[in-house]
């Protein structure tokens, strides 16, 4: 290539980079690849410049490099998927069970007094230091870790009766559905 058509495609990209990084940018959603991409497109340009004959051109020449390049790369790709005869199970998270473990927490905390929550949401949830919760509190430091505790404390309690009355609710029931299921049975027998 000649000094002056080196010339005249440095001074092309210099003025088009800006539009033609924007043109990358829509084909790649990375904007690294996105430079990546223009990159390459320039490189394989510059190889051709002189057989652009009409430069008013340029841009639809190297919008048409970066396009190829980029099929390119996508046909290139290496994929990590393996066949398989079976699909897996997919969970699907929906977030029910987070809501409803709030839910509990909420109720739960409930059984605090006001203190002792302030403490617990403060310590836990906002996630401050034992200093500023005490400074946020009024309290000392001292009062904010045995408020704590004795709220922690208080709180496994709360959960573990809950539990030990879900368990006990769903032995009644099973048990329940077991006695009818034996009169039945009985009453089936007598006929």
């Amino acid at each position: 290539m000649a000094h002056g058509e080196v010339l005249e495609f440095e001074e092309y990209v210099r003025t088009r980079q800006e539009a033609l990084l924007r043109s990358a940018r829509r084909l790649v959603p990375d904007p690294v690849d996105a430079q990546d991409l223009l990159q390459t497109a320039l490189v394989r340009t510059y190889g051709r410049w002189d057989g652009i004959a009409d430069k008013s051109l340029a841009d639809a020449y190297l919008r048409r490099v970066m396009i190829n390049t980029r099929t390119e790369w996508w046909r290139a790709r290496k994929l990590e998927e393996v066949p398989t005869e079976q699909l897996p199970d997919a969970s699907v998270e929906d977030g029910s069970e987070q809501r409803a473990d709030r839910a509990l927490l909420m109720d739960v905390l409930k059984v605090l007094a006001p203190k002792q929550r302030s403490v617990v949401v403060l310590r836990h949830w906002e996630q401050m230091s034992t200093e500023e919760t005490a400074a946020a509190l009024g309290m000392s430091a001292g009062t904010v870790k045995s408020t704590l505790h004795r709220a922690l404390a208080r709180l496994r309690q709360e959960l573990e009766s809950r539990d030990l009355d879900a368990h006990a609710l769903e032995r009644g029931e099973r048990g329940r559905r077991q006695g009818q299921g034996g009169e039945r049975g009985r009453e089936r027998c007598a006929a």
